[in-house]
Formats: C-alpha cells, structure tokens, sequence
C-alpha cells in the first residue's frame, strides 16, 4: 500500500501543477498541446494504479487463503511478527565485495493449546558467486511447560541445534500425540469409571487402573511423548505394577514379573487403544453388566 500512496501523492502533485495551467488561456504553440497531453497520462496512470491495487487485493486474498490451509494443516497459528535488518560492513568486506545482512525476528504463536514465542537471527553473506544464509541464534520459549513436561526435551535439541524447521515439525506432531493420549485416557475412564483414575486429569502421562475384583492390584500405565535426535516424535509406554505380598508369594509363574514385557508386546500386536482395552477388561469384573471377554 506504500505503493499505491506514493502514486496517489504524485498524481495529486502533477494535477496542482496543471490546475493554473488549464484555467489561464492556452498559450500558441506547443504549450496547449502539452497540456491536453497531459491529461491521458493522467487516466493511463490512474487505470494503471486500479489495476495494481487489484492485483494486491487478489494477491492479498491468495497469500491470505494459503495461510488458512496451513493454519488448518498443522494447527499452527502466527499471532505476532516483527523484523530488524542491519547492514554489517568492514574495509575488509567492502575490499571483497562482501555484503553481510543481519536479520532479527521476533514471532509468537499457537499451536492448539500450547503458546510459543520465537527470537532467531539470520545471517546472510552474499558476494560475487552465491548468497548464504545461517541461524545464528534460536531462543524458544514455551507455555505452559509445566502441564507437558516432555516439551523440553526437544525445545532444548531444537535450540542447540538452530533448527526452526525440527521444532516447528515436532511441535505439530508433539500436540497430536497429546491429543490422541487425551482423547484416549477420558474414553477409558467414561466407559470405566470404576477403575480408570486420573489423579492430574487427562492431560497427564499416567492413568491408574484398580481391580475391581482384586483389592490392592493397581496398574498404572505411564505414556510418554519423546523425541529421537532427528526430531521424529515417538510415544512410549510402559507398565507399573502394584500387587499385595501375599500375591506376589503366590505367582509360581512370575506373571507380575514380566508384565512389563508382556505389555509392550501386545502393544507391537494390537495397538495402544486395544491392548488398553485388553488389560482394563480383565482388570475389571463387570462392564455394563455384562462379564468381560
């Protein structure tokens, strides 16, 4: 739009001009014909300014729409954004024909639940043959970490690394992950509420299961969201066991020993949701009045 005003500024400075000039009489010569010249210059750069704008309303619309679907695709919106250039120079650059840019930028954000700010510099070396450009500094602070505690790890990895690219892609497939865990802990204690405990709510790594026919035996399955080295987020299970003294004495088979393991191999067969669904229904005596399969 700076454009456009500047446009608007020159097109009213030429019409001041010309406004004496049309009303004194026309002088013989070429000076009459200069000025009825004038005018259908000023038509043509007044369609040609209309054309412009519309251009950028429609490019505007465009880059506007784009912005949506990614919003919508990753769950990443951008509330806030700001952008300092400098210039670097030195004897010895200018000797080189050596041309440093600095840029600054400050972004914060959403990505679902989870609030984000961004403070990265660019460095970007241009000379004769090629222009490069590399992070220079990445600082990343996220709210709120107290209530998704793994968000560190790969905050912190992102961070030494100076990888925009590794952070924005983990944070979208982190949230997923904590949705779905979510969505899945609030499914097992609707259908069993008898059993199923989430002493932090759903949005914790752990959910609590007591037997309703054995008193004392509790399971308690911890599920984690990590990050490998390259970013790929990845969720982790695992079993906990609680089982009176006098059970343990009474397990010849070492059953309670090896749940743990059991636990992970019924996960690789059936799943989170199903192999869940298999512990809670034995674990549990009755469900909707009818005995468990």
């Amino acid at each position: 739009m700076d454009s456009e005003l500047a446009e608007v500024r020159a097109l009213e400075a030429e019409i001041a001009v010309l406004r004496p000039a049309c009303e004194e009489p026309p002088a013989p010569g070429g000076d009459a014909a200069s000025v009825r010249k004038s005018f259908p210059e000023i038509y043509q750069s007044d369609s040609e300014g209309w054309e412009s704008s519309k251009d950028l309303r429609s490019n505007l619309g465009h880059l506007e729409s784009e912005l949506l679907f990614l919003s919508t695709l990753t769950g990443i919106s951008i509330r806030n954004y700001s952008k300092k250039t400098e210039t670097l120079t030195s004897p010895e650059m200018a000797e080189k024909s050596i041309k440093k840019v600095l840029q600054r930028h400050r972004l914060s954000g959403t990505c679902h639940m989870i609030s984000f700010q961004l403070e990265f510099q660019i460095l970007e070396v241009q000379n004769k043959e090629n222009l490069s450009s590399v992070i220079t500094d990445l600082n990343i602070i996220m709210e709120p970490t107290t209530t998704y505690s793994e968000l560190s790890e790969f905050v912190s990895r992102a961070e030494e690394r100076r990888d925009l690219f590794m952070f924005f892609r983990s944070l979208h497939f982190f949230v997923e992950w904590c949705e779905y865990r979510k969505r899945t802990f609030k499914h097992f204690k609707e259908k069993y509420p008898e059993a199923v405990r989430l002493p932090e709510g759903a949005s914790a790594s752990y959910m609590r299961v007591q037997s309703t026919s054995q008193p004392g035996f509790e399971l308690v399955i911890v599920w984690r969201i990590q990050t490998d080295e390259e970013g790929k987020v990845v969720p982790k299970l695992d079993l906990l066991t609680k089982v009176p003294r006098q059970a343990l004495e009474l397990d010849k088979k070492g059953v309670v020993e090896t749940a743990a393991v059991g636990f992970r191999a019924l996960l690789s067969v059936l799943g989170i949701e199903a192999a869940l669904e298999s512990l809670l229904s034995v674990l549990c005596m009755e469900h909707g009045g009818q005995s468990p399969q």
